[in-house]
């Protein structure tokens, strides 16, 4: 089980539909479905009633609050690297201008660069 797998379980679980649901996480409808097919098989069963229209299983009834909780975490553990990142690169400002460094925030992290 992957955090990306429990994102789009619930996308999927919002949607109630493989297509709006990969159309929501911006991927193709056979990506989402073989996530979803692949993180059943790591819980060891089925999450969703495929027909006659898409529904949570009750094992995914009794799976939705515990992977909701790990998604609300996820969530905040990145915001939490991402301030602490911000933090970094404002602690990390020059305090002479000869010195200056530009600083340029990225998803994953904080490029440095020499100014001209």
């Amino acid at each position: 089980m992957d955090v990306t797998q429990i994102g789009y379980f619930l996308a999927l679980c919002a949607e109630g539909n493989f297509t709006r649901a990969a159309k929501r996480c911006g991927i193709a409808q056979p990506s989402l479905t073989n996530a979803i097919r692949a993180l059943e098989r790591s819980l060891g069963g089925a999450l969703f009633v495929r027909k006659p229209q898409v529904r949570l299983s009750p094992f995914g009834q009794m799976l939705r609050p515990h992977l909701e909780i790990i998604w609300r975490q996820f969530e905040l553990a990145h915001e939490t690297a991402a301030c602490h990142v911000r933090e970094a690169a404002v602690a990390a400002q020059p305090r002479r201008p000869r010195e200056a460094t530009r600083f340029t925030m990225k998803q994953g992290g904080v490029r440095l660069r020499r100014a001209s």
